[in-house]
């Protein structure tokens, strides 16, 4: 049993398996049965109205260093196309250039993923903010160390917007 909570403490210490140059002796199979997955939705539930948290969501974009590119009302867009949506979902289009050219100089590829998403939605009455983690995205689109850490930088600016926008 002890064995068992050594590997436990060593697996939590442990970057995403493989990572050749950090991880040579965590096994895949075992760093993924004992480590469980992360949830790669950052959601929170807000008590603030749908147009209350869109605008709240803008400033906080700005607060963090990115600009919003695009607004597409996806709400809006199927109801004008005649389909029954009873929910309200907008989502913005966040940048921070100087990630973004980071990113961008990595893997030239890698722009199908950008720019981040945030969305505001309701669902079932309650206003939720909400995205795709970052680093959960691109690890699985690149093994790049140095993505990884744009990436974490990304997710705690993003999650820093949406907690800003949802208090």
């Amino acid at each position: 049993m002890v064995e068992m909570d050594i590997l436990r403490a060593v697996i939590a210490e442990s970057p995403e398996p493989g990572d050749q140059a950090t991880d040579p002796v965590v096994p895949k199979l075992v760093w993924h049965t004992l480590r469980p997955p992360m949830d790669p939705f950052f959601v929170l539930d807000t008590p603030k109205s749908f147009e209350e948290a869109s605008a709240a969501l803008q400033e906080a974009v700005v607060g963090q260093g990115f600009g919003v590119l695009a607004v597409h009302d996806l709400g809006q867009t199927l109801r004008s196309k005649g389909l029954p949506f009873p929910e309200q979902c907008r989502i913005f289009e966040v940048c921070n250039p100087q990630q973004a050219a980071a990113v961008l100089s990595s893997m030239m590829a890698l722009n199908m993923a950008l720019p981040c998403r945030i969305s505001v939605y309701t669902e079932a009455g309650t206003t939720r903010i909400g995205m795709i983690r970052p680093a959960a995205m691109l690890a699985s689109l690149s093994n790049d160390p140095s993505l990884r850490e744009v990436a974490r930088a990304v997710e705690a600016s993003t999650t820093a917007i949406i907690e800003a926008a949802a208090a």
